[in-house]
C-alpha cells in the first residue's frame, strides 16, 4: 500500500514541476515583436531601428516577471535604438533592485520593413 501512494505522490510532484516550469518559461518569455510605426522607430546610423524607450520598456517589464526568473531590475537604459537589420546586437543596463547594476544583451532575431523581432538575455 505505501508504494502506490508513493508512486502517485511522486507522479504529482512530478507533474506540478513540470506545469510549473512550462507556465514559468512561457511567462517568462525574453523574445518580442514589435512594430515598426512613426511612434516606435527611430534611425540609428542611417538605418531603420527600434526606439530606444521601446527596448528598455518592454525589457524592464519582461525581465522580472515572475519572483523565480531573474531578478528585479529598474531604470533600464539603452545607448541608442535597436537596427531592425537581423543579427543586430546592443547592450542595455538596469539597476538591481539590491544595488548595482546588469549588463542586458539584445539581439535581432529578425527584421521587416514592418516590424522586428528581438530578444534579450537574462
Amino acid at each position: 500500500m505505501q508504494s502506490k501512494y508513493l508512486v502517485g505522490t511522486v507522479g504529482a510532484v512530478a507533474g506540478a514541476a513540470v506545469v510549473f516550469g512550462l507556465g514559468g518559461h512561457f511567462l517568462a518569455g525574453t523574445e518580442s515583436t514589435t512594430s515598426l510605426d512613426t511612434r516606435s522607430t527611430a534611425s540609428v546610423g542611417g538605418h531603420k531601428a527600434l526606439a530606444a524607450y521601446v527596448v528598455e520598456g518592454r525589457t524592464q517589464s519582461k525581465y522580472h516577471p515572475l519572483p523565480w526568473v531573474g531578478v528585479k531590475v529598474t531604470d533600464v537604459s539603452c545607448p541608442s535604438g535597436l537596427k531592425a537589420v537581423a543579427g543586430a546586437t546592443l547592450t542595455c543596463t538596469g539597476k538591481k533592485s539590491g544595488g548595482g547594476t546588469v549588463d542586458i544583451p539584445v539581439k535581432v532575431v529578425k527584421a521587416s520593413a514592418k516590424s522586428v523581432t528581438w530578444k534579450f538575455d537574462r
